[in-house]
């Protein structure tokens, strides 16, 4: 637990690290997209949606918080003149929008800051022209990850008895291993996370302040099941599978022959009951671009991983940076190693959503993304949340720097095609 000092909650080290990545490029958000199908012909009732979380916002006490502080040890306050109508808005359109004007619109609310004086979190509701509606929730990270964002759709939005039991992401947290096996991992880990040169990537340059978003669904289930038939791979694999197979697509088009590419797969490290903001480590894998058969690509993704699974890479990274906060030469040398953004090309995330449909008064959820901020060096993110028998992808970039994002976009719901036809086949 945090320590509270005159009702101030200092704010964690991870939520400090992503507060100060802040600048004039970088807003910092991450944000849930909550498709509602059309079920009784209506759009969503904002009132309605202003009470529904009013009457739950207990669940989720570090919403009704903004930040104080001062600049060097910023932290949480509880907003006395907290307004919901402040939070949970009409979205600056007019009447209902198509696909397209969603995308954009998402984009543009995705470029601007949240109000430091507030809460930082905000819901735009807008209208669609299906008759549907979606919800477009903004979360600064410092205040939520992709986990905690999920548990607060879970506490604030679903309605009542529709999950009754979604469990946190598992976060690969079993228990430390003991200290002979973390010797003997030491020099692996090592070697895998910061004895490799700069990598290649054709998102490396300077982001500005534009963003684009895009987004595509696949058969959660279909993939489940073709990744478990083709030795032993999981989900996670698959979508990195077909992540690797998108981006291949859109790399040989206007850079060539790239051969891999480094991404960062990050891991929740949250366990069932916490409150904590963020709480996530990751580990890195290269990936094959140019492997044509997703089959074997899904292979030698999966022989990357489980290397990394079972040395338990992610965990091993954190106990690492913790124990050499005591010994500055190698604390600084690490830090600057963790810091270096050419380290990896591309972050790709899975947070695990709902397991069973959700609905947001009355109305069923038919699609959840997320989108998650880029970073210097890095003009492109792809995040995946689950929903029910779906997985949600979204990709936000950099227009000046990654062209034509929808194409990557088509190229996922593609290749996921194909890895369950060749699987099928198999």
């Amino acid at each position: 637990m945090l320590e509270v000092i005159d009702d101030l909650i200092p704010l964690g080290p991870e939520d400090r690290a992503i507060l100060d990545l802040e600048c004039r490029t970088i807003a910092g958000h991450t944000c849930k997209i909550v498709r509602l199908a059309p079920d009784d012909g209506a759009a969503l009732d904002l009132a309605r949606l202003r009470a529904r979380v009013a009457e739950r916002i207990e669940l989720a006490p570090a919403l009704t918080r903004r930040l104080g502080g001062s600049a060097h040890s910023p932290g949480w306050v509880t907003d006395e003149d907290f307004d919901l109508s402040a939070h949970i808005v009409a979205a600056p359109v007019d009447g209902p929008v198509d696909r397209p004007a969603l995308l954009e619109l998402i984009a543009r609310l995705f470029e601007q800051r949240l109000d430091r004086s507030r809460p930082l979190w905000r819901i735009d509701t807008v209208a669609l022209q299906d008759g549907g509606s979606a919800l477009i929730w903004r979360i600064h990270h410092s205040l939520a990850d992709g986990t905690a964002s999920v548990r607060y759709a879970r506490a604030l939005l679903w309605d009542a008895g529709a999950e009754a039991s979604m469990t946190p992401a598992q976060a690969h947290a079993a228990h430390a291993a003991d200290e002979a096996r973390r010797r003997a991992h030491l020099a692996g880990f090592l070697h895998r996370e910061y004895a490799r040169g700069e990598c290649r990537s054709p998102f490396d340059g300077t982001i500005g302040t534009r963003r684009e978003v895009a987004f595509a669904a696949v058969p959660l289930a279909g993939l489940h099941e073709a990744a478990k038939e083709l030795d032993g791979a999981t989900v996670n694999d698959a979508v990195l599978t077909i992540v690797a197979g998108a981006v291949g697509r859109w790399v040989r088009q206007r850079h060539g022959d790239l051969g891999t590419i480094r991404v960062r797969v990050p891991v929740s490290l949250h366990h069932e009951g916490d409150e904590v903001a963020n709480h996530d480590s990751f580990f890195s894998v290269a990936l094959p671009l140019n492997e044509p058969d997703p089959v074997a690509r899904l292979r030698a993704t999966h022989v990357a991983t489980n290397e990394r699974k079972l040395d338990r890479d992610a965990q091993y990274r954190e106990h690492l940076l913790h124990e050499l906060s005591g010994v500055p030469p190698l604390e600084h040398f690490v830090t600057r190693m963790e810091r270096n953004p050419r380290r990896f090309a591309l972050s790709v995330s899975n947070v695990p959503g709902p397991r069973a449909p959700v609905s947001v008064l009355g109305a069923s959820v038919a699609h959840l993304h997320s989108i998650a901020e880029i970073g210097e060096r890095h003009a492109l993110r792809v995040s995946a949340t689950s929903l029910a028998g779906l997985l949600c992808f979204g990709l936000c970039a950099d227009p000046d720097l990654v062209d034509e994002l929808h194409l990557m976009a088509e190229g996922i719901e593609a290749e996921a095609q194909e890895l369950l036809a060749a699987a099928a086949v198999a």
